[in-house]
């Protein structure tokens, strides 16, 4: 598209959408709703898991995952699908009522966990599916013991991207799982580290550790080995376009979102987490311009927040500046939560390729 032409568009009103101009205001209840298995992953299930035939953890994990669906027949340790009035309060399982798969990037925790929500004979409204992050916001909106209340008739609770970055956070899913164990509720969750290994290198409290050690007791870890299934015999990710392709590549785009890269950073800002799914609503593409290092920690983790849920969805990501390789610092990829952002640097580069494509349509 020549600029006169990208200039007409744009006076047709024609123009991209715009992240920076959405404000979403999310109701609890479609946060209780929307915990499910994102798009990316409606149609997976164990049979379309494709085990690396050097790396056995992941047929093991396939089988061990197989027959945990298999014994969730009944919604809660007591084996009654339904509760009664007058019903004993179900008697706390005798060994760990979860599984915790823990492995590196890209080797299939998500597409394994989501094919055990799927593979669980119950009925959607008795299953949970969502990150971390999604989970501490459903409390965050719906208060502890009503959040207790709504997961506690589930037959099981999927917990995806199970990262504990501060000791708050630590002591509220502890208290929940807990609860949840109590009521009869199967966990499972997927880590980049195991359960006792969650604080090392982040926070040094004795408390901190011994709620960590406190949860691990809920699991059975499930070690899954393997590299990243998106860099095995995929092309390199393709280097950023100028801001003039980006921006003509937009406005050919229906219903792409257009965007200054350092803009976006500041409205995140003033957007909820929670509320990045909805931010993200109907829209096929991302484009972004003049793409450059993300200056501190908090806005580092609202972009990880970000890149979590346009992965989920699919929506490919066009961008100038900066190859998304380069988004953070040294120290913050040392860090504690380097794992967080090795993570959205993998996805926003497999949504980059998925981009590449859009040019020139």
């Amino acid at each position: 598209m020549s600029t006169r032409a990208l200039t007409e568009a744009a006076s047709s009103g024609a123009a991209p959408l715009s992240l920076c101009s959405r404000e979403p205001h999310v109701p609890a209840h479609r946060l209780v709703a929307e915990m499910v298995p994102p798009p990316r992953f409606d149609s997976v299930r164990f049979d379309t898991y494709l085990p690396d035939p050097n790396q056995p953890s992941q047929t093991e994990a396939v089988k061990v995952l197989s027959a945990f669906a298999e014994g969730l027949g009944g919604a809660h340790a007591s084996g009654s699908g339904r509760r009664r009035w007058f019903a004993r309060k179900p008697a706390a399982p005798s060994g760990p009522r979860g599984v915790y798969l823990d492995g590196g990037y890209g080797v299939g925790k998500t597409h394994l966990l989501a094919s055990l929500w799927h593979a669980t004979p119950a009925e959607p409204a008795l299953k949970a599916f969502g990150t971390f992050v999604e989970l501490t916001n459903l409390v965050g909106a719906l208060g502890f013991q009503q959040t207790v209340k709504t997961l506690s008739g589930h037959r099981l609770l999927c917990i995806d991207e199970f990262e504990l970055d501060d000791p708050g956070d630590t002591v509220l899913v502890s208290s929940l799982l807990a609860r949840l164990v109590e009521s009869g509720v199967a966990l499972a969750a997927t880590s980049n580290t195991l359960p006792g290994k969650l604080g090392e290198g982040r926070f040094a409290a004795a408390d901190f550790l011994r709620e960590i050690q406190g949860l691990s007791a809920h699991f059975r870890p499930l070690r899954i080995d393997g590299e990243d299934y998106r860099h095995r015999g995929l092309p390199e990710a393709p280097a950023p376009y100028s801001d003039q392709v980006v921006t003509e590549t937009a406005y050919a785009t229906p219903g792409a979102s257009l965007d200054d890269f350092p803009h976006l950073l500041e409205h995140l800002a003033r957007v909820h987490p929670s509320r990045y799914g909805a931010l993200t609503d109907d829209l096929t593409a991302v484009c972004l311009t003049d793409v450059r290092p993300v200056p501190d920690q908090s806005t580092a983790l609202r972009l990880v927040v970000l890149a979590d849920r346009l992965y989920d969805r699919e929506i490919p990501v066009l961008a100038s500046g900066l190859p998304f390789d380069r988004l953070f610092s040294d120290e913050m990829l040392n860090g504690g939560y380097r794992k967080k952002y090795f993570r959205a640097i993998s996805r926003l580069t497999a949504l980059a390729r998925d981009a590449k494509g859009l040019v020139g349509q």
